[in-house]
């Protein structure tokens, strides 16, 4: 079942051309974030364009129960008048991130170095993924954890008396990690320093220096060093939410393997740490096309379009790209069934303890509809049919995750027989309103099974 609720089976039907706009929602990562930083600004921190899925609407829930005033005014337009970086108030209820780790993570980071408490816990799928490579970092700066085994929710945090500043090498690339680190040490006298080896994206860093604190940024022999100057006034800001590109994906890539397709994905943020998916797109041969290319809140933005692509080649994607699209491989795995010959994605064992292990769920659905994969720890192959040669037909579980579910209902739209999904809930984490608009581009999704 759903961790919002009963189950809701879905059906995703070949279709005729998309065609038409598909208007997004806002980036759940910078929507995530300009709640968290709003609440620790001094002031009133307006927000336009506002991800309302559940996950960000848990993490605003968060926010009010750290002790920051949140209101939502409608149409995705909220406004946080903060509390100041160490002013959190010590929550009276156990805080419920539903199915967000990126929520939970920032939240935990956040909260580290303040002398209260607070308890953490989620969905069922939130409930089995790893949080000890936070509460290792915060553990540092003298917070501590007490949790289930494995250092699973639900969990305790302890957050520093006296905190001290710290420099932190993260183990894997992990922008959760980072920006877990780097929230901590606001509240820290001194430098934090955060050393990453492979780049990870960089909303936080960009945001902390719009909120006004002092942070800077180098390449160095030991990797990418982020340094942040502790205890700022953090300064209130306008904030508008670019459209989020791991949204984007779905309309783009369904557009990509209908034939007749034209779709126009407009205001995309195509910041470099999050567009792998799209560079890695028109390796295989995607007609995908950027226009009005523009700069808004420090962003990089622009509007997509991508047209039916029925060339499409199987490629060896980059690893070192992997951080910048990790969230985007199992839909790439669904347009890589479509195209010809094999398509080697490597590094990316980060896909094994997201909503689910996404290798494994996408590899069992993919065979189930006809899809050859081979995999390992950190590698899997997806063997392309072509154009028109994937059959489809089959019922695959979504594992409690969004991606998972969106990716298979992609895959049916352009398959010879229906695809289905178990449980087509958790969607609403992250793209509520995703069968509204794959509906209004000409897409069959029915909540029923085939």
């Amino acid at each position: 079942m759903s961790g919002h609720g009963t189950p809701i089976p879905m059906t995703s039907r070949p279709c005729g051309p998309l065609t038409g706009e598909a208007v997004v929602p806002g980036d759940k990562s910078i929507s995530h974030r300009s709640l968290i930083l709003g609440a620790l600004a001094v002031g009133e921190t307006k927000i336009s364009g506002l991800l309302e899925g559940e996950d960000v609407l848990d993490t605003a829930k968060a926010m009010r129960a750290f002790g920051a005033e949140v209101i939502e005014h409608g149409n995705g337009n909220w406004s946080v008048h903060g509390v100041g970086v160490g002013g959190f108030a010590e929550p009276d209820q156990v805080i419920d991130c539903g199915n967000s780790g990126t929520g939970v993570r920032l939240i935990m980071g956040c909260m580290a170095t303040t002398p209260i408490s607070a308890t953490f816990t989620g969905d069922a799928s939130l409930n089995k993924r790893p949080m000890a490579r936070v509460t290792d970092p915060i553990a540092l700066f003298g917070a501590q954890s007490v949790g289930r085994s494995g250092g699973r929710l639900p969990m305790t945090i302890v957050g520093a008396q006296d905190p001290v500043a710290v420099r932190y090498e993260t183990p894997m690339p992990s922008a959760q990690v980072k920006s877990a680190v780097l929230l901590a040490g606001l509240n820290v006298p001194g430098q934090t320093v955060v050393v990453e080896k492979e780049a990870t994206r960089d909303h936080t860093e960009r945001m902390l220096a719009g909120f006004g604190a002092e942070i800077s940024v180098r390449d160095t022999d030991e990797g990418r060093e982020i340094t942040l100057t502790g205890q700022p006034e953090l300064k209130p800001q306008d904030i508008v939410v670019p459209r989020d590109p791991s949204s984007a994906a779905f309309p783009v890539c369904a557009a990509l393997i209908v034939p007749g397709s034209d779709v126009l994905v407009p205001n995309i943020g195509l910041n470099p740490t999050r567009a792998g998916l799209f560079t890695t797109l028109k390796e295989m041969g995607a007609d995908l096309t950027y226009e009005n290319m523009r700069e808004e809140g420090g962003e990089p933005v622009a509007d997509l379009r991508a047209r039916f692509s029925p060339d499409l080649k199987g490629i060896e994607v980059d690893p070192t790209r992997a951080a910048s699209m990790i969230d985007e491989y199992p839909v790439l795995s669904v347009v890589a069934s479509f195209a010809q010959g094999d398509t080697v994605m490597k590094g990316v064992k980060e896909l094994r303890v997201k909503e689910s292990d996404r290798i494994d769920a996408m590899a069992k659905g993919l065979r189930l509809n006809g899809v050859e994969v081979d995999e390992g720890d950190d590698w899997w192959v997806v063997k392309g049919l072509g154009h028109g040669n994937v059959p489809g037909g089959a019922i695959c579980a979504s594992e409690l995750d969004h991606r998972i579910a969106m990716s298979f209902m992609v895959m049916g739209m352009a398959a010879q027989k229906p695809v289905s999904v178990d449980d087509g809930g958790p969607i609403a984490t992250s793209f509520p309103i995703f069968e509204q608009l794959m509906g209004n581009l000409g897409s069959d999704l029915l909540r029923a099974e085939a």
